[in-house]
């Protein structure tokens, strides 16, 4: 297997983004399969590098990177050192790192023999999930979408229970503490006057709707961080998608960070079976197992 890791793509907003690259070199070329974090994460979360394999030996491209404003580094890409960055984070920050890290890999003519890029799937964990659910409604280019315990809702992400709007706006800055790090995480005020400038392009039950691609949504019914809810109005909103439930699963289909086992979890390895076959085109048996 090739391996290319933290290697920086130029985006448009000043700061690399951190990227990796798995593929077999076999010269013939491979679907390409892009895979987005989520809050508070990062491309090398837990599993989310041992996963590497099950992409490559099914033959497919797999291209996975941190956005450039989530307060890792090129140097320590691996939680949050830069907490300034994370809080001067948005979502349309991210929708750019995503749109630069489509036009790298499209353009790279290095890989042109190894990559299909007239194939892309995007995956999204979390709210990289909705992340990616918003880009593959408005470009073309990407042909599957896969989301895992995907946020249906953004501005429910905003103004959540105990968010104080005025007192926000007042100083500035909110905090959010990390229960694993236990750092105080910025949120500047940036971060809601973008999203209520940006709120049409940032409505996930609209992009939902005119979604045109398949729509692969997984999700465990016993997410406490993302309830199980947001599945179902992401199916309600496109029927066609597929919905496949993971019974008695977490947010994170029983992986933590770190994750030291060299075995995945088996509701990890039933999420990265049901989403290979999907990219792949084998049958899904059972919606709902």
């Amino acid at each position: 297997m090739n391996i290319l890791k933290n290697f920086p793509v130029s985006g448009k907003h000043y700061k690399s983004i951190v990227t990796d690259l798995y593929f077999n070199k076999t010269s013939h070329k491979k679907p390409l399969v892009i895979f987005c974090h989520g809050y508070k994460g990062y491309k090398d979360w837990g599993a989310f590098d041992l996963m590497s394999s099950f992409f490559v030996n099914a033959e497919l491209v797999l291209l996975k990177f941190n956005f450039s404003h989530n307060g890792g580094t090129e140097n320590e890409p691996i939680d949050f050192p830069d907490l300034d960055a994370f809080g001067n984070n948005n979502y349309t920050i991210e929708l750019d790192d995503l749109d630069s890290i489509i036009n790298w890999i499209s353009t790279h003519h290095e890989y042109q023999d190894e990559i299909d890029v007239n194939n892309i799937t995007l995956i999204g964990h979390s709210r990289g999930g909705a992340i990616t659910l918003l880009k593959a409604s408005e470009d073309s280019r990407i042909k599957k979408l896969v989301t895992w315990a995907a946020v249906s809702d953004l501005n429910s992400l905003i103004f959540h229970e105990g968010t104080k709007l005025e007192q926000w706006k007042k100083d500035g800055v909110m905090y959010v503490m990390n229960g694993r790090t236990k750092q105080k995480m910025p949120h500047y005020i940036q971060f809601y006057h973008n999203f209520i400038h940006n709120k049409n392009r940032l409505n996930v039950k609209h992009a939902a709707k005119k979604l045109s691609v398949p729509h692969l949504i997984i999700h465990g019914d016993k997410d406490i961080s993302v309830p199980f809810i947001h599945a179902q109005h992401l199916h309600e909103w496109n029927t066609t998608s597929q919905l496949i439930i993971v019974p008695e699963s977490n947010h994170v289909f029983g992986t933590s960070q770190p994750w030291i086992n060299k075995k995945l979890p088996k509701d990890f390895i039933f999420v990265l079976e049901k989403t290979i076959a999907f990219i792949t085109g084998t049958n899904i048996v059972n919606k709902t197992e």
